[in-house]
């Protein structure tokens, strides 16, 4: 114990600092999701990922549409929406700076049209 506590003295008296406790620069990644009308999405899952792919984290927008991430390391990271089926595309190579908010908005595409034909009646018998 008496060694621990003379290298802890070493380390504040030279400046310095154990391992492991150096500070981590953060900020935090807000916006919202829009319908293909621009309307705010409620519900929607947010992802958020670093730009090297790793990293993953989600979220959900409130009843307005907004979203959060707070308190995340700084650095690039890329986005996008979910709802409903539909996915956004993915936004990149978004900053998170230190001590500050980024700022994004979220577009989800409109529905596809799909047709989908029904026979008049069951299939003839093959001969």
């Amino acid at each position: 114990m008496r060694h621990l506590s003379i290298v802890v003295l070493l380390l504040v008296a030279l400046g310095g600092a154990p391992a492991g406790s150096a500070k981590v620069a953060i900020g935090t990644m807000a916006g919202m999701v829009l319908d293909s009308h621009g309307r705010p999405v409620a519900g929607a899952t947010v992802t958020m990922q670093s730009s090297d792919g790793t990293r993953p984290y989600a979220t959900h927008t409130d009843a307005n549409g907004h979203f959060q991430f707070v308190r995340y390391e700084t650095g690039q990271y890329d986005l996008r929406a979910y709802s409903n089926g539909m996915f956004s595309d993915w936004t990149k190579r978004i900053s998170i700076r230190s001590g500050k908010t980024t700022e994004v908005t979220l577009r989800l595409p409109p529905p596809a049209d799909v047709s989908v034909t029904v026979p008049n009646g069951p299939p003839e018998p093959k001969q």
